[in-house]
């Protein structure tokens, strides 16, 4: 738990310091990338994220005040989340020096067996994570 905290820490900290982006702010942003058409349902986009309603709301609320991402109404109650062109910016300007970051701290301190270990482990644990979920 204290690497977990420690490199969380320094990888926000210098997200933060670079791009003026908050971790929470990335993590929307590369999910909303990813999405088709650059744009996912409040729910799922929720679900994918694993958070809480009324923290994505207030998450949402912040980033559309920047002019990173916009929402708006779809079929019946249904509400969307998606990338502005600001936001594509920003993501862009800073995931070159967020990746540099993550090799850095992390791989860069590994060797190609350690990499692959920890692939391998990662996958393990998040299996039965998921297995727990829909169990």
């Amino acid at each position: 738990m204290e690497m977990q905290e420690v490199l969380r820490g320094r990888l926000e900290a210098q997200l933060q310091t670079d791009s003026g982006l908050s971790n929470p702010d990335y993590t929307v942003l590369v999910a909303l990338s990813e999405a088709s058409h650059g744009q996912m349902r409040a729910l799922y986009l929720g679900q994918s994220l694993q958070w809480e309603k009324s923290r994505l709301h207030h998450q949402l609320t912040r980033m559309c005040k920047r002019g990173l991402v916009e929402r708006h109404s779809g079929e019946g109650r249904a509400s969307y989340v998606a990338i502005t062109a600001e936001g594509r910016a920003a993501l862009a300007a800073a995931a070159p020096a967020h990746s540099r970051h993550v090799r850095r701290l992390v791989f860069d301190r590994l060797t190609q067996q350690q990499t692959q270990q920890l692939g391998q482990i990662s996958r393990t644990i998040l299996d039965g994570l998921r297995h727990d979920l829909s169990g």
